[in-house]
């Protein structure tokens, strides 16, 4: 996890080669078999890009109930990540509470789904 101190200037081409998009959740289920509480998120990112796997370690603020129908970000040109016997397609983003938990990032009005972040 990055802090302040430990900031790295990059460049604007940098940033733009992250592809964050926005997809809303369709799926989610409890992951406990993972080393940390998470929960497993399918997402759907649109018609170009579809449905996408996500373990996110989100169990503080979120039941997988109450996230079907979220949207939500997501880093989704990253290589996929093993997770236990679940394999993470995206990154889903999120910001630290202060205490430990994470806070989903989410466009405050719906928008269509596998819209670029810009």
């Amino acid at each position: 996890m990055a802090t302040d101190d430990d900031s790295v200037t990059i460049t604007f081409d940098d940033f733009m080669r992250v592809d964050i998009r926005v997809g809303t959740i369709v799926e989610a289920e409890p992951y406990p078999e993972a080393r940390k509480p998470a929960i497993k998120l399918w997402i759907d990112f649109g018609p170009k890009i579809g449905i996408k796997k996500s373990s996110a370690q989100i169990v503080t603020h979120y039941s997988p109930e109450g996230l079907i129908g979220r949207q939500v970000a997501a880093v989704v040109n990253f290589p996929p990540r093993q997770i236990g016997k679940f394999m993470s397609e995206v990154l889903t983003l999120g910001f630290e509470d202060g205490n430990g938990g994470i806070v989903l990032i989410q466009p405050s009005l719906p928008v269509p789904n596998g819209g670029r972040m810009s």
